[in-house]
């Protein structure tokens, strides 16, 4: 490993390529009629337009060069075979083998792994083809209309965002709801209008300890057995974890408990049993599909040659904005309500894999890791925040997600409308000339001037199937550990995490009323006694 994975000679490159072509402004570049076809690729279903980005096609063989000289394909070839690329908790990272043919031969520490997958998948499907068949009922004998699924973080963000994203191929069989937060609010508000009699729960924790999943859990029992009671809790409980005696000792039957294993990552794992709460909303075959979806991105990532793929230059991309022009934030714009939890999503994917400020080998980094990632549905964002994309002092590139089945109608059309409008006003923006031409006044023309060069990545889907939402999370997927391994860390881990979770713990009776802990600083103890009264 280098140590500084931007004093490489590829790097060098691409530093001095940069200092070229940083005059040459969009509005110019954007002027040759071949720029949108040479720059554009495709990922599975996908099409990812790359015409608006700072650079052109050289820019984008040099990042190739770049990720070939920091060993990028090295590395994803070492994840998808099951090789430990999770250095600091010795695992590999194979959400791949989730989504994959089920005759392929996919190895974990000398085992085949995929007998289990396809049997975990198998049962999952199973369970859930009987619960909206009927054939599971509830303990009265009703049918199970509603399903709660309880989790956080990884077991919840991405199958929520999935489960919305693909409404309009529901089968409305069941109502799927989540519920994440340990405010009572949350669950309260989703139990308030179910019946019990009628409402399955599903659990979702790997080991069965995450505080606020168990938390919401327990409120969720207690409310079942008000209503069915202990004997009949069995009926309406579910769980994916990997401590089956520990659901089993909550109340879940050992049939209802679906596994996954330790190379799965949270925030990678929805293609897992973790997705059950997508599965009941667009059923098995659904489920199958969004497996496919994710699969033709994943057999594109190492076809040969490897370049151009879409993937890994999505992610390149954050290391060329984030160290060639400082940029340390990027939004994503979903041009889809049902979208909307896609930047929530990414915030999770990106951030906890990639927000890291030391090497894999556990050394400092000289250079910027990830971005902040945030964003909006449009057209929401553009009357909130797109004035600073536009006329601000920070420089943010901009994902912009467009739905091609989004159409027809008049307020279907004012969306693409004003999607295209965005990509163009950021990229080319506004001349004091232009201004001048349309009448507007020398003493307003400093307010309206809009100096464009804001780049902008298209990624269109053609509809919101689950094959085509499963391709965009496979996308972003690849593009995270792309941009993880070029700046050599790990993006597997998530050790920041875990420091807050051990400190509620520890405060946790203080805030009940119970003594504050001697070693606590003076701020968080003058907290305590604020929730006191005191």
């Amino acid at each position: 490993m280098v140590d500084n994975p931007f004093q490489t000679p590829e790097a060098q490159i691409l530093r001095t390529h940069q200092a070229e072509i940083v005059s040459q402004h969009l509005r110019d570049l954007l002027t040759d009629p071949s720029r949108p076809r040479s720059m554009t690729l495709t990922a599975g279903p996908l099409t990812v337009d790359f015409s608006r980005m700072l650079g052109n096609t050289t820019t984008l063989e040099l990042l190739g060069s770049l990720a070939d000289a920091l060993r990028v394909p090295e590395r994803l070839k070492a994840m998808v075979s099951g090789e430990v690329v999770n250095v600091t908790e010795q695992r590999a990272a194979l959400h791949t083998a989730l989504r994959a043919d089920h005759d392929a031969h996919i190895t974990v520490d000398g085992a085949d792994v995929m007998p289990d997958v396809t049997q975990t998948a198998d049962a999952v499907s199973a369970y859930v083809e009987a619960v909206r068949s009927g054939a599971r009922r509830g303990a009265t004998g009703e049918r199970l209309t509603d399903v709660v699924v309880i989790g956080i973080g990884g077991s919840d963000l991405g199958p929520r965002m999935v489960t919305a994203a693909t409404r309009s191929h529901h089968t409305g069989h069941v109502g799927v709801h989540f519920v994440a937060n340990v405010d009572p609010a949350e669950l309260d508000t989703t139990l308030a209008p179910l019946d019990p009699a009628s409402t399955l729960v599903v659990i979702i924790s790997k080991t069965f300890t995450t505080v606020e999943t168990l938390a919401n859990a327990a409120t969720a029992r207690t409310w079942l057995v008000d209503s069915v009671g202990e004997t009949g809790l069995t009926n309406h409980v579910c769980a994916v974890t990997t401590a089956v005696e520990a659901a089993t000792a909550f109340g879940v039957p050992e049939d209802a408990v679906f596994g996954f294993r330790d190379w799965v990552g949270g925030r990678y794992s929805l293609s897992s049993a973790v997705g059950i709460g997508i599965e009941f909303a667009v059923g098995p075959e659904g489920m199958r599909s969004l497996r496919q979806g994710m699969r033709w991105v994943d057999d594109a990532l190492l076809a040969d040659p490897w370049q151009p793929n879409a993937a890994v230059l999505l992610g390149m991309l954050d290391i060329w904005y984030t160290e060639y022009f400082g940029a340390t934030t990027k939004a994503v714009i979903p041009y889809s309500q049902d979208l909307a939890l896609l930047p929530s999503h990414l915030q999770q994917l990106q951030m906890e894999s990639n927000g890291k400020s030391v090497t894999a080998d556990g050394r400092p980094v000289a250079w910027p890791t990830s971005p902040i990632v945030w964003g909006a549905p449009g057209t929401n964002g553009q009357h909130a925040f797109f004035q600073l994309l536009h006329q601000g002092t920070t420089l943010v590139p901009v994902d912009l997600i467009g739905v091609d089945s989004i159409a027809g109608s008049d307020r279907a059309n004012l969306l693409q409308a004003n999607l295209l409008a965005q990509a163009a006003a950021l990229a080319l923006g506004r001349t004091a000339t232009d201004l001048r031409a349309a009448g507007v006044s020398e003493a307003l023309i400093p307010h309206k001037e809009m100096p464009g060069d804001r780049p902008s990545t298209l990624i269109w889907l053609p509809d919101l199937s689950p094959s085509s939402v499963g391709a965009l999370v496979a996308l972003y997927e690849h593009a995270t550990a792309v941009a993880g391994f070029a700046w050599g860390i790990n993006p597997f881990d998530q050790w920041g995490v875990e420091r807050g979770k051990e400190l509620a713990g520890d405060l946790l009776p203080a805030v009940a009323g119970g003594a504050i802990p001697d070693d606590t600083d003076a701020s968080t103890e003058a907290s305590l006694r604020h929730l006191r009264g005191s």
